[in-house]
Formats: structure tokens, sequence, C-alpha cells
């Protein structure tokens, strides 16, 4: 818990190509984080068993025909060959390249990213990137937010390999691992996204559904480019403005997050963002979008380097200890959780009280206690002030705890 926690329950694609496994999801957002049976509903009444410490993924729907899971393409190759379906050599553009030959070329830089969220008693499944074969994986923040523990496959040599958060930034959605033991890893190879066209042919790579294994493959066009959208937890309320965006008429799915979009020299030029059950996009098109690569390694650079700024939050992740939620007419962080032994418990805190600052800053939102916990570190010592049940001010200072990232 990076001290909130929410939780929402949307998608960009509800598709899935397979049927997925029961009670994983892609993301559960941590705007607070959340825990077995520590709910709560919005609202000035008692505590209540909170019904969504664990949500699904989409249901398996019919398959999208530009979706391809390539470890099905032996069985179809009569029809490829007669030309009937084109469904696992679609081509890419003018070089002719086969779908399948520029996918395999950035397989194995590819890797399946599993977050495990204890307090939620959930397992959410992603994508990321190697940049060092020493073991820098890039990812979406979204992927990793809430995680006690994270666990990455390298599709590479199938090794598995658990991972810590170096940094995150939040407001472009974006976090660096470094996976625990790893050498020799193979990398994706990157491309200069300035020189992304409209209308050029992508191929977004990724672990769609979270079914692990061989990475399914969206084929599709670039057809917008300097997008913003608008990324939220529907239940916490908290939202981020995502922009610079490459909007691509690839049908992205929950699990494709954080994976690679390729051009067809099988170059990176952006990273897959993907709306989840608990990652929705309230603004935009409603395509699949990515962020632009350069931008990306500009920042996982800059949290290589240790370089913290207002955005990017270098190493652990400080610790509250609240469930929070946005109520319509209250302005503050509604608390419907707290979690056992937490500094949030130490100071009081309970269920149905409103968390109105932190230091000497006000806090009108979820979003905002989000943001000021993200500025400080395990130890920090601050002020934290609420409105009780009854309307009474209280503050108490607390000495913030280690937590998971946000």
């Amino acid at each position: 818990m990076s001290g909130v926690h929410g939780s929402s329950v949307a998608s960009e694609d509800q598709e899935t190509h397979e049927p997925t496994t029961p009670q994983r999801v892609e993301h559960v957002e941590w705007a607070p984080p959340s825990f077995p049976n520590s709910g709560g509903v919005p609202g000035w009444g008692p505590w209540e068993p909170w019904p969504r410490a664990v949500l699904p993924t989409s249901q398996a729907l019919a398959p999208r025909p530009s979706r391809i899971r390539r470890t099905a393409i032996a069985a179809v190759a009569f029809v490829v060959v007669l030309g009937a379906l084109a469904i696992g050599l679609a081509v890419s553009g003018p070089s002719k390249t086969p779908t399948s030959e520029i996918a395999s070329k950035v397989d194995p830089g590819v890797v399946d990213v599993t977050t495990n969220l204890a307090y939620q008693n959930a397992e959410l499944e992603g994508t990321g990137m190697v940049l060092s074969p020493s073991g820098l994986v890039l990812t979406n923040n979204h992927v990793i937010e809430g995680a006690s523990t994270i666990s990455v496959r390298d599709v590479g040599s199938g090794k598995r390999y658990t991972a810590t958060v170096l940094g995150t930034d939040v407001t472009q959605d974006l976090a660096l691992l470094q996976l625990k033991g790893a050498s020799h890893l193979k990398t994706v190879t990157t491309a200069n996204s300035s020189t992304v066209t409209k209308g050029e042919a992508v191929l977004a790579i990724g672990n769609a559904g979270g079914l692990g294994g061989t990475p399914t493959v969206a084929t599709g066009v670039v057809e917008a480019l300097d997008q913003s959208i608008v990324a939220s937890d529907e239940a916490s309320g908290a939202t981020e403005q995502l922009s610079g965006l490459i909007e691509t008429n690839a049908p992205l799915q929950p699990g494709d997050s954080g994976g690679p979009l390729v051009n067809r020299s099988a170059r990176v030029i952006g990273m897959d963002t993907a709306a989840s059950a608990s990652y929705q996009f309230q603004s935009g098109s409603g395509g699949g979008f990515a962020i632009p690569m350069s931008s990306a390694l500009a920042v996982a650079t800059q949290i290589e380097a240790g370089h913290g700024s207002s955005a990017i939050h270098i190493g652990p992740t400080a610790f509250l200890g609240v469930l929070v939620e946005a109520v319509p007419g209250v302005d503050g962080a509604f608390v419907t959780g707290v979690a056992s032994g937490s500094p949030a418990q130490a100071a009081g805190l309970v269920p149905g009280d409103v968390i109105v600052s932190l230091g000497t800053q006000s806090v009108n939102s979820p979003t905002a206690l989000t943001r000021l916990i993200g500025n400080h570190h395990p130890g920090d010592v601050v002020q934290v002030g609420w409105l009780d049940q009854f309307g009474m001010q209280n503050t108490a200072t607390v000495s913030l705890a280690s937590g998971p990232p946000q």
C-alpha cells in the first residue's frame, strides 16, 4: 500500500482471445491499497465487508482476427499457404516481412510481469521490456502499483526472477524494475519515436489476458500522434492525464500493458498502455495507446541514475495504510479501511474519517493524498489531519512506513 488504495472495474478492450484464469487481474489500483475484509462503502455508515478485494479479468469473448497467439500458427499453416487467411503471416508495410518473423525478433526481450498484492489477495498480470542484459525492465506503473512482491518470467530464457522497483513516474505511467540475479538477458531494440508517422504499420506484443507463454500479437496502424487521455481508478476517483501518446487501432487487451509497440523493422517505438479491470481511460477516442519510447527511455535513464523529481519517485514508497475513496460532496479522502499495524491505525484513523491534510498541504481528494504520500519516503515524519464522523478536527504525527509502489 502506498498509503492509499482503490479499485475499479473498467476495460478499454474487453475482448480476449482465450478464457482467462479466475481470480487473476491485470491490475488493481493502489490509490490507496486494499486488503481482504477491509473495505467499507462510501458514506458515513458502518464499516462493512468490501466485495472488491479481488477483481476478475474481463470475460472471454470472440477473438479479433488481428490478434494471434503464435503457438497456433502451425495448425493453420495450410490455410496460409492456400492464401485463404493470412492470420499468422500478415505483412507489415512495404517490406512484406511476416508478422511472425517480426515478433520472433522482439519476443526474447519481452517479459511477463506477475504482481502479487498481499493486502488484496490478488495476483495481477502485465508485460515488460528488457532494457539491459543485467535485468533492467521497463513497464507501466499501473502494472506494479501496490505490489507486495513482483515475479518476472523472461520470455527469452524462460527463467523466473523476483524484481524490485527502482523508481516510478505516476504522471507518465512508467516504472523501472531490477531483476535479482539476472545476467546475459536479451534486450529489445528501440527506435526514435519522433520518426513515427500516421498510417505506419505496427505490432503490439504482450501478455494479453495474463495467460503467459508465447506473447500474443495485435496488428494495426498508427492512427494519431500526440494524443491525451485521462486514466483513472473509478472507485477511488484518483486520476492522471497522460499526454503525447501514440494512438493505434491494434486491439490492446488487459495484460498487454508495458509491452512493446514495434514497427516493421522490429524496433520498439512505444510502450503499450491498455485499459484494464481497474485502469480506465476516461477520455480519448477509445483506441489503443502507447507511450513514445523516446519519452519512456528518458524517464528510465533518470530513474536508473537515482535522480528524483516532483514526478519521479526513487526507491521504496512511503506507506500510511489507509483505503480511501472519493465521495460526492466530501472535500478530502474518505477512509473506508485502515491496515492493521499501520501508521494510520497508530494515529487513530478509522473508517468513516476524512483525511484533509498531510504535512503542510491540504488534501481535497484521494488523488491529492496519493501524490503527497508519493513525495515522501519511508521513515519521514508527517502530520496527518482528518475529520472524524462527528465533524471534529483531529491531527496526529506519524512516521511513514515502507509499502508497495503507488
